[in-house]
């Protein structure tokens, strides 16, 4: 049984071969014969607001021939305090598949594992494996292959994001630098958990930069509070909001710590020169991005955000091969 529960536990040559079966998704859109998912019924279970991953999924689900149950956790019993491994072994005996949006990492991996059905995990506070998947493609659409690239995430580097992004710098070969305020860089045995074996503390006058590597793909992360330095010379500036969704009582408090790490015009220029800008969404302009740059940028982000819709297919795709 094949899940999707994170980037952590998904090998690379999996990973390229949804990265390649994205293309051929995304192209044959309208034309899908036949329809793999027919007859067959999906539950997307929500413990999280969402816009593009619940019409991402709903959407490419139907596509694929599926039936789909939309399920917000407080309108089943999962949100009156059943144990998910009940609620997963009753879906599983009625249901083919499940999209599963929460809190914990560990839920999901619960879910799956009682359930015995594909699960994907389509967010929690640890990973969002289905963003970073789709982030990949978009970037190879545009600029060919990510291995040997840099790729600088600015803003609270200590959440599911940058997480995900760790392991697929690792799998995948390329730079990531996370430039972030010390108490928002991810903890070092994160680092370690992804494989990178060799790491390396320096002092600097902007604060200490950790450099981690791994020689069996050539994967690397810098982790650093210095924001110029992050950029220059990325092929990738990326970003996402700086109060996650579950930290809205320490908004004021992230703020204050992130004001600064923003993504705007002189940021872009000490970047490569053809440098993409993303976003993973919703943006709130003037924080973690400012307006012109982020309209700048907005086909690419848009591109971005279109592409779930086709990297979850190749995922599901993948699943129920």
């Amino acid at each position: 049984m094949k899940h999707l529960l994170s980037i952590e536990n998904l090998s690379r040559a999996d990973m390229e071969t949804i990265l390649s079966a994205t293309a051929t998704v995304k192209r044959q859109r309208g034309h899908h014969t036949p329809l793999p998912l027919a007859g067959r019924t999906w539950a997307l279970i929500f413990a999280k607001s969402s816009t593009r991953t619940r019409v991402s999924f709903e959407v490419g689900l139907r596509e694929l021939g599926a039936n789909v149950m939309f399920l917000s956790a407080a309108d089943i019993q999962l949100g009156r305090g059943e144990p998910i491994k009940d609620t997963a072994r009753v879906l599983g005996r009625m249901v083919h598949g499940a999209v599963f949006r929460t809190f914990a990492q560990a839920d999901v991996e619960e879910f799956a594992r009682y359930a015995n059905i594909p699960t994907i995990n389509a967010l929690t506070d640890e990973e969002h494996p289905c963003q970073i998947l789709t982030d990949i493609f978009t970037f190879q659409e545009q600029r060919g292959p990510i291995q040997g690239k840099v790729v600088t995430f600015v803003g609270d580097g200590a959440c599911n994001v940058p997480a995900s992004w760790v392991f697929a710098a690792a799998k995948l070969g390329f730079e990531l630098r996370i430039a972030a305020p010390k108490q928002f860089q991810p903890p070092l045995s994160l680092l370690e958990r992804a494989g990178f074996n060799h790491v390396h503390a320096q002092p600097t006058p902007t604060g200490e930069v950790i450099t981690a590597t791994i020689a069996a793909t050539g994967g690397k992360v810098i982790l650093t509070a210095d924001l110029q330095a992050a950029a220059t010379g990325a092929h990738l500036l990326y970003t996402d909001v700086w109060v996650s969704m579950g930290k809205e009582a320490e908004a004021a408090e992230r703020i204050h710590a992130l004001t600064g790490y923003q993504i705007n015009a002189s940021l872009v220029k000490l970047a490569a020169p053809d440098a993409l800008v993303m976003h993973c969404l919703p943006a709130y302009r003037g924080k973690e991005i400012d307006d012109a740059t982020f309209e700048a940028h907005a086909q690419t982000i848009f591109d971005e955000a279109e592409n779930r819709l086709h990297t979850q297919k190749a995922i599901i795709a993948w699943l129920v091969a």
